[in-house]
């Protein structure tokens, strides 16, 4: 026979405080050795469809010069594919995610401050507000943990950065964690810290409460079959030493959005997802060469995505179990 706790099923937990309902034996472990559910471009859910939002300059020449020619063809496609995620925020948390893509801008020729997240378009919704609303949801969670990676700036200058950094610092206070090379719940939890923030720029050095960009594995393809091949092949190489994203997130180009004109992303996403969740079960936690930590994806909640990822944890608790004479 074995422990009961060998009988554990992870994936039924309440998954707005699935970190708080983990089993003991999983407190010391580091996160970075845990498995965690993400989401790929969080905040994509409020992206502005008002015709004066600009599309973002990263986007091809030639797909914004046919948005300022014949914006209403083309905006159609653009909100199509570029929204990742229909859940708002605090719907996402309540459905067990715990790491955020957060790509910021700053919308030019904007005389504010104000901050933007931005996928082809930028968002209704500033930085500073959706920050609060994270804020307001770890109060009521106290348990649970976030990881929030801010990368892909665009158009913020120095000043910008400070103000930023300024705000986050404001928002969560206290729950900030700062910089340590292994960080467990039962460590977070002792010290009142729920945040965790990955942050792309150099001003990271600044700041013991910013940790350094987390790596992002993206196998740019868009179809399922290549992108498990993709990670496959990295997985040889063994993984990263502290956090790091594996995202499953399938990435369209022209051609393929040309040959597909009555799809969208999520239609894109859906269909391959059970492909997708097949590999996702079969992969394993831990720090062995070709383990996972954080998985992310697009449209989260839509599929059994969340609870797929949360499950892995049992291979880190049946290593823990002693057989009963």
């Amino acid at each position: 026979m074995t422990s009961a706790i060998s009988q554990v099923s992870l994936s039924e937990l309440p998954m707005d405080n699935w970190m708080a309902n983990l089993p003991s034996a999983l407190w010391d472990t580091p996160l970075c050795y845990m498995a965690i559910p993400g989401s790929h471009n969080a905040i994509t859910y409020c992206l502005d469809k008002n015709d004066r939002s600009p599309v973002d300059p990263t986007q091809p020449d030639m797909l914004q010069r046919l948005d300022k020619y014949m914006k209403p063809i083309i905006r159609p496609f653009v909100y199509k594919w570029a929204i990742a995620q229909e859940s708002c925020i605090r719907e996402q948390l309540d459905c067990g995610v715990r790491y955020c893509d957060l790509r910021i801008a700053h919308r030019p020729n904007d005389s504010s401050n104000d901050l933007y997240f931005y996928h082809g378009v930028y968002t209704t919704i500033t930085v500073e507000i959706v920050l609060k609303e994270i804020r307001e949801w770890l109060d009521v969670h106290p348990k649970e943990v976030v990881i929030l990676s801010f990368s892909h700036f665009l158009g913020l200058s120095q000043e910008l950065h400070t103000l930023l950094v300024s705000t986050i610092k404001s928002v969560f206070d206290s729950k900030l964690c700062p910089k340590m090379d292994r960080v467990t719940l039962r460590t977070l939890w002792s010290q009142g810290h729920q945040v965790i923030i990955s942050y792309e720029h150099n001003i990271a050095n600044c700041h013991r409460e910013l940790w350094l960009h987390i790596p992002y594995w993206w196998a740019n393809k868009c179809k399922a079959e290549s992108l498990i091949e993709e990670f496959e092949r990295r997985k040889q190489n063994g993984r990263p030493g502290g956090f790091f994203v594996t995202g499953i997130n399938l990435t369209e180009d022209l051609k393929y959005i040309c040959s597909h004109p009555t799809e969208s992303l999520k239609d894109m996403v859906m269909s391959t997802y059970p492909t997708l969740l097949s590999w996702v079960k079969q992969q394993k936690p831990g720090s062995n060469t070709g383990s996972l930590n954080i998985i992310a994806g697009d449209f989260v909640t839509e599929s059994q995505f969340i609870p797929t990822v949360i499950a892995l944890n049992e291979n880190l608790l049946n290593r823990t179990i002693i057989p009963e004479p």
